[in-house]
């Protein structure tokens, strides 16, 4: 079994306005939901939403398939390691392996999640990231032997604090499109709308 970890627990620190940004709205969907949906479509045997800031807001927008749950980090304002560690602890003891997903970042596809299953599946590699026109980045695979590597990690550091202490764990996956956008800011939603608009040819 894998299993997706959707990471949905965030504060928008730098996004102005009330609103959590797993809400702000794409393509008729919150942001949070694509991530869903493409670990969904993927095929991903269980998908785990870690919740935290806004939970109750957030929750009551998203649209879970059936192997989906959400469930809260408490202490989701001590940053990203937490809510990670939560969502880890919350995977089916049967899991193989977790594949991270962020809310904020809508352009992660089910192709780009299938091709690092693929590669995990392939080489037994306890970590697997995909890294896009050589620029590393999401979705990044931990297998089960690498979790406890997140014990030590503290703040808003993810996954990303795992690869840069143990390189020599990593296999990275080569995706020929730019690296999806996040969406921390204004400005970065505005971005993410457009390149969709451009690829349509809007």
């Amino acid at each position: 079994m894998i299993t997706g970890v959707v990471l949905a627990a965030g504060t928008s620190s730098r996004l102005r306005g009330e609103r959590p940004k797993q809400l702000l709205e794409f393509e008729e969907r919150p942001l949070v939901q694509h991530a869903i949906d493409a670990a969904a479509a993927a095929g991903l045997e269980e998908i785990v939403v870690v919740t935290g800031h806004g939970a109750d807001e957030v929750e009551a927008a998203l649209s879970l398939p059936a192997n989906a749950r959400a469930i809260r980090n408490p202490s989701f304002a001590e940053g990203l390691a937490g809510s990670l560690r939560a969502g880890l602890s919350a995977a089916d003891p049967s899991s193989e392996a977790a594949v991270i997903l962020l809310a904020d970042q809508p352009g992660v596809s089910a192709a780009t999640i299938r091709k690092v299953v693929a590669a995990f599946r392939r080489s037994g590699s306890p970590i697997v990231q995909a890294r896009y026109l050589e620029t590393p980045g999401h979705p990044v695979l931990l297998g089960r032997d690498a979790w406890p590597l997140l014990d030590g990690l503290e703040g808003d550091v993810g996954a990303r604090g795992v690869i840069s202490e143990h390189p020599e764990l990593v296999e990275t996956v080569e995706i020929e499109d730019p690296v999806p956008r996040d969406v921390d800011t204004w400005e970065d939603y505005q971005a993410v709308r457009g390149d969709r608009e451009a690829s349509r040819g809007e």
